[in-house]
């Protein structure tokens, strides 16, 4: 009986040391080890880890790797194995290698993943975890030939070094896909994968229907044409491949410091997140399509996709989710249904219809030829199939199936949708016409007291807008809005946030009118918002008169600029704004952006300096616009952290790295308009005969030389500038875009310098020139061989040190 004990004693040493070592740390299954319950593995420096988790509330279980650093909870999940057949029950649940293959067996013992591979000597498999997230299995403990890795099998994470591939022999595709809802990592209906002829990336909807594409690869500047982004981007190092075999992208982080990642989200977006030690939470960097209502069939049959609300789906009036569990979990997939059923042909059965707007045309319409919008109302009435029916410009369109991708828009496409008359708002119960018979009187009674009220609310209104120069928003109707910009008839322009339309007020004063289209404030953030930006007056800040909110609809009104934005003066071929008016208009700019970030009760970093943001009224002066919506920082906070904004050419290198930023940001871009004032074109525009040369590199190597700064004049102006001027302005610029953000001015500095109080030395080139420039100067994507290459053709460091103590000491 001895041996047997001791022997049996032996074993369960083993088992238990065994089970140690794997929930210890090691990063390695064997072939007499396995994974079950709580029991992980983790990458050899601890980036990773691997094991069972739970999505969610679900109560479902997932063999699934996650990042070991990155402290989210729940777990940031990078690739799941078995996203399609969950277990119930981690603990009788095992991954373990079985016959050279890494297998999950369920509480029945029955393999419900493996990983496929064939190996000829089966007994030696093991399974590594690599600091990478690559699940590899190899051969043996001494080999590096992978016999099956996960980077072939990707769900919805995309991480660097691994593939997003075409294979070209058998048509096979290494795709991303969206999981079905946060609770479900099975397959969603988003997918990203590589179009090979076309050279592109493209989204799809059930893999089938695209709704995005990245544009063709072009080689030359590394990037897709479509994607902007990847020009100024200082994280990543992307590249393409194409031969005979397969045609892939990949990509990978010059800084190992650095964990970021791409992801097909839930949402029908493609994220790029990045991750931030000093906030512990990922930080959205950039999203593709920009806005969620452009995802096709975000919100299912029936759901309404607006861009300012939350959640982004709504079901019409009269329907309700067809899933309200989904619905919960911001899966949209399985749309509405009405709350009443049509029972058609029922005498009893009364129907009507639900106008609404929407931004495009539904698909799957079916053409009829009507005399009139009645007939076309009739024959829908008439058709048990029809839906819905539109009337616009002498046609009508039926649809007989489900209306999808319906989203938002007040001067959209107008279709009425059928309802059950019942489920109408304007439906009115029989139990209540008897009551509303009862108290009928006294309701018109109380019409008539609000009527009274609100005439003359809306002529104390008015009358405040007359008198907003004493500093009072005026809180407006969005129907005067409509009568004052006549139905946003004469547009001025546009940008990410919305349109512009010209308007008259009834005091005659005639205004800018915003019409915000992504924004996802609520009701009291934006009025919040609103009212601490209308306490700004500054003589160089375009004034905010007033605001709309209602419903979906937000808008701003501003005093409107006659000479309108800086751009159509700067870079137009008949309007040539001469040297003392630049000078002018790059002072009044300073001094409007020193205000907005010193001298006003919340300092806010405005996100988009350029020229298309700074009007000029009658008499040219620059006016700040669109710091409305920019971001309010507190006097208590030096950083905020925020998405991506702003326009590719005039990004601070923060933005691109994905920490928080500060006033600093609003320098940067500073710094590269003043090249454009000096060269009157942009910095990265083309020429006819090639590439031209990237300009703020341009000044940098005549400052350093010595050479004649009225060279870098606009060649419209002739020579004729102040030379004294021109130089400042010069390095002014350069110092603006130091790449590090303690070595650039604040704005109060650069303020003082133009208007005589301080003088600047010569600042360091900044380091972020090189990497975009040969030794031709002409622009080329940052690579890592190029970025050696330009670190050599810096000065030596001691000047440099030298050149940035004397920049900072003013």
């Amino acid at each position: 009986m001895w041996f047997p004990n001791t022997l049996m004693a032996f074993l369960l040493l083993l088992s238990f040391s065994l089970i140690i070592s794997l929930s210890s740390g090691a990063d390695t299954i064997t072939a007499n080890q396995s994974i079950s319950g709580d029991q992980t593995i983790i990458s050899k420096d601890e980036n990773f880890e691997l094991g069972f988790f739970k999505a969610g509330n679900s109560s479902n279980y997932y063999i699934g790797m996650w990042y070991k650093k990155v402290s989210t909870v729940p777990p940031t999940v990078a690739w799941v194995a078995n996203r399609e057949t969950p277990v119930l029950d981690r603990f009788s649940s095992e991954l373990k290698i079985t016959d050279g293959n890494l297998v999950l067996l369920n509480e029945s013992r029955s393999i419900i993943w493996s990983t496929g591979a064939n190996s000829s000597n089966s007994n030696t498999v093991i399974a590594v975890l690599l600091d990478d997230g690559n699940l590899v299995l190899r051969s043996g403990l001494n080999s590096n030939e992978n016999l099956w890795q996960s980077f072939d099998f990707p769900a919805h994470t995309w991480l660097p070094g691994a593939k997003l591939a075409y294979d070209n022999r058998t048509g096979s595709k290494k795709l991303l896909t969206s999981w079905k809802s946060t609770e479900d990592p099975a397959e969603g209906l988003f997918s990203l994968e590589l179009d090979p002829i076309g050279k592109q990336y493209l989204i799809k909807w059930n893999k089938t229907t695209v709704y995005w594409t990245s544009g063709a690869w072009n080689e030359r500047d590394k990037l897709f044409t479509l994607v902007p982004e990847m020009r100024l981007n200082y994280i990543y190092n992307f590249s393409y491949v194409s031969n005979e075999n397969e045609s892939y992208f990949t990509y990978s982080l010059y800084s190992t410091s650095i964990i970021s990642r791409f992801i097909m989200d839930v949402s029908g977006q493609v994220r790029q997140l990045s991750w931030l030690d000093n906030t512990r939470q990922w930080n959205l960097f950039w999203s593709q399509p920009r806005q969620q209502c452009e995802v096709y069939d975000i919100c299912g049959a029936f759901g309404s996709c607006s861009q300012t609300s939350l959640p982004f789906c709504n079901c019409l009036t009269g329907f309700s989710p067809r899933s309200q569990t989904n619905w919960d979990l911001n899966d949209f997939s399985d749309g509405c249904v009405r709350k009443t059923d049509l029972q058609c042909g029922r005498t009893s059965e009364k129907y009507g219809f639900l106008q609404i707007s929407t931004k495009g045309k539904p698909l799957n319409w079916t053409s009829l030829n009507v005399g009139n919008s009645e007939e076309c109302k009739s024959s829908c009435l008439s058709n048990c199939t029809c839906n819905a029916y539109s009337y616009a410009d002498n046609n009508c369109s039926i649809w007989v199936g489900d209306l999808l991708n319906l989203s938002d828009d007040n001067n959209g496409i107008v279709i009425n949708v059928k309802v059950a008359s019942k489920d109408l708002p304007s439906e009115k119960n029989n139990n209540g016409v008897i009551i509303g018979a009862i108290v009928g009187s006294v309701i018109a009674v109380v019409l008539l007291v609000c009527l009274i009220w609100f005439l003359i609310s809306r002529k104390r209104r008015r009358l405040i807008g007359k008198t907003s120069v004493e500093g009072s928003l005026v809180s407006f109707v969005y129907r005067d809005l409509q009568t004052a910009t006549k139905n946003f008839s004469e547009k001025l322009g546009g940008g990410g946030f919305g349109s512009v339309f010209k308007g008259t007020l009834p005091d005659s004063s005639v205004v800018a009118v915003k019409k915000l289209e992504s924004v996802s404030q609520g009701e009291k953030q934006f009025r919040t918002e609103v009212s601490t930006i209308g306490t700004i007056q500054h003589v160089n800040l375009v004034r905010l008169r007033g605001f709309c909110s209602e419903g979906n609809s937000k808008l701003l009104v501003y005093d409107y600029m006659p000479n309108g934005s800086l751009d159509a003066h700067l870079f137009s071929t008949d309007k040539v704004l001469d040297w003392k008016t630049r000078y002018q208009i790059a002072v009044g700019t300073a001094r409007g952006l020193v205000y907005l970030h010193e001298k006003c009760r919340d300092c806010i970093i405005h996100c988009d300096i350029k020229p298309e943001n700074i009007l000029l009224d009658a008499d040219l002066c620059p006016k700040v616009a669109d710091f409305g919506l920019a971001k309010l920082l507190g006097r208590d906070f030096s950083r905020v952290l925020t998405t991506m904004r702003g326009t590719r050419g005039y990004l601070a290198p923060e933005w691109l790295s994905g920490v928080a930023i500060t006033t600093k940001a609003d320098v940067y871009s500073y710094g590269m308009m003043l090249f454009e004032f000096i060269s009157g074109a942009r910095n990265s525009e083309q020429s006819e005969d090639g590439p031209k040369k990237f300009f703020p590199m341009r000044v940098a190597n005549t400052l350093t030389s010595g050479e004649d700064v009225v060279t870098l004049l606009d060649p419209r102006l002739h020579g004729e500038a102040n030379v004294e001027q021109l130089t400042k302005l010069c390095k002014v610029a350069c110092w603006c875009i130091q790449d590090e953000e303690e070595n650039r001015p604040a704005m109060s500095q650069v303020e003082q310098i133009l208007d005589g109080v301080l003088d600047v030395n010569m600042p360091p080139k900044p380091r972020s020139l090189q990497l975009f420039v040969d030794n031709n100067d002409d622009v080329v994507f940052f690579t890592e061989s190029s970025t050696s290459q330009s670190s050599q053709t810096h000065s030596n460091p001691s000047s440099h040190g030298s050149q940035v103590k004397s920049a900072a000491s003013l």
